[in-house]
């Protein structure tokens, strides 16, 4: 009897670790399904375990075409069967343009009406607006640049709650229904050039962290996600850039490492102290940094190039001289879209131009000259990659799928839509979701028996 006891026992035991396996291994399938933020689950570009077509047109492989109102360059963000996105919608008669006097103001879009700042939910299934919710509507207090939108962050989700982050407009946390139970004004942004504005809020755990580098007084924020109450607030010695910020684990802490024109920098995700920084980097600091194994890649591309990558277990202080910086280059580095780190291999575009580089990320070395993207001008979405390919997107509706591997890459295919794309792609499972100008795509095989 005691022995059948404890066979019994035994077995239930099994059973419950059999369990508790299966649980943490669909779970971290269900993490790689999703596209929570602007450069997916590892802040990467890479998509681990999906597996999109490789070609497509507007009559092959397009699940949903759906019409998207007003404007914006966020990322599709992909939570289950919800999409989320931003916009910015004119609304009202025009008023008197907004002045912008700013050196390269020509280059600016005038603002000439007043601006609804929306938030809106797709079903991932029928492609249909499940809702829209307007969270602010005032004449923007500066103009952008032509190639921007006014709503061109990202927005970032834990599954529960989206933060819907228009910079100077305000940021906003919603639950699932679009109902918003808070939401933060950090003021007016006075950005370079009048270019605009383009930060993404990060997430992790329970913080949300807000960087606002502008020609004021910079600083980076970091809220509590439940309430929106304020953790800390660090003054920041930078002017305006638009790179988002990374969390990466270092030495058992959470770094939260962000790019700028004087420095890079790592601070304390929980007290805010800077624990690394290093200078080198160019002026406009668009491209957001990129890390993996250890390691951190980060670059610029304005009047001068720069790119350099960084050995972050014990580094301290400044960290410019030192030998955590493990190599530099000076020629072909990104500018508007962040590096693509996929395995061993860093790519980055030269500049937003369609020449595309390859370095072996731990040790800079670079076997082969850039591939030449035929027939590509301006590149502003970043790469993403899965399934041992890369999907490079322009804005005259071409993306190339190109191939990964240790073999010098080659085009498998060259796909072409009726919109202009400056946003980055997200993939997830068997999908890749394509913001346009006007539409979103869905694109994805079709399903059998329909």
């Amino acid at each position: 009897m005691v022995t059948g006891l404890l066979y019994h026992a035994e077995m239930v035991h099994v059973l419950i670790r059999m369990s508790v396996v299966v649980c943490f291994a669909t779970g971290a399938l269900f993490a790689q399904q999703e596209w929570t933020q602007w450069r997916g689950p590892n802040a990467t570009g890479v998509a681990v375990d999906a597996d999109p077509p490789t070609k497509w047109s507007e009559t092959e492989n397009i699940r949903f075409k759906v019409e998207l109102p007003g404007v914006g360059y966020g990322t599709p963000i992909i939570v289950g069967n919800r999409i989320y996105l931003t916009t910015a919608i004119e609304v009202g008669p025009q008023v008197e343009a907004v002045p912008d006097n700013a050196p390269g103001a020509h280059d600016n879009a005038k603002v000439t009406k007043r601006h609804e700042f929306v938030a809106l939910a797709i079903d991932r299934q029928k492609g249909e607006i499940v809702w829209q919710k307007t969270l602010h509507e005032q004449l923007p207090h500066a103009g952008f640049h032509k190639s921007s939108a006014l709503a061109s962050a990202s927005v970032v989700t834990d599954g529960e709650r989206i933060f819907a982050y228009f910079g100077s407009y305000g940021l906003y946390c919603l639950d699932k229904h679009g109902e918003v139970k808070w939401q933060k004004d950090f003021g007016d942004m006075q950005i370079k050039h009048g270019h605009g504005e383009g930060c993404t809020p990060v997430l992790h755990g329970d913080t949300v962290v807000v960087n606002w580098d502008h020609e004021g007084q910079s600083f980076i924020v970091a809220l509590d996600k439940h309430t929106g109450a304020q953790l800390w607030r660090k003054d920041r010695d930078e002017v305006t850039s638009w790179a988002t910020p990374i969390v990466v684990e270092v030495d058992g802490k959470q770094q939260l490492i962000v790019s700028g024109t004087k420095q890079i920098r790592a601070y304390d995700l929980k007290s805010g102290d800077v624990i690394w920084s290093c200078r080198g980097l160019s002026n406009n600091v668009v491209a957001s940094p990129v890390s993996s194994d250890g390691m951190l890649y980060a670059g610029s591309s304005y009047v001068k190039k720069r790119m350099f990558a960084v050995r972050l277990a014990g580094a301290k202080g400044d960290i410019t001289n030192s030998d955590h910086v493990v190599w530099r280059r000076g020629a072909r580095t990104p500018y508007v879209p962040s590096p693509l780190l996929y395995g061993d291999w860093l790519y980055f575009l030269n500049h937003y131009q369609g020449f595309l580089a390859r370095v072996h990320a731990k040790t800079g070395k670079e076997p082969s000259r850039p591939m030449r993207l035929p027939g590509m001008r301006e590149i502003y979405a970043s790469p993403v990659a899965a399934a041992g390919r890369i999907y490079i997107t322009d804005r005259q509706g071409a993306t190339l799928v190109i191939s990964h591997g240790k073999d010098q890459p080659k085009m498998l295919a060259h796909n072409m839509l009726d919109d202009s794309f400056s946003a980055s792609a997200a993939i997830v499972g068997t999908e890749i979701y394509l913001r346009g100008m006007r539409y979103l795509y869905c694109i994805a095989k079709p399903v059998k028996g329909q």
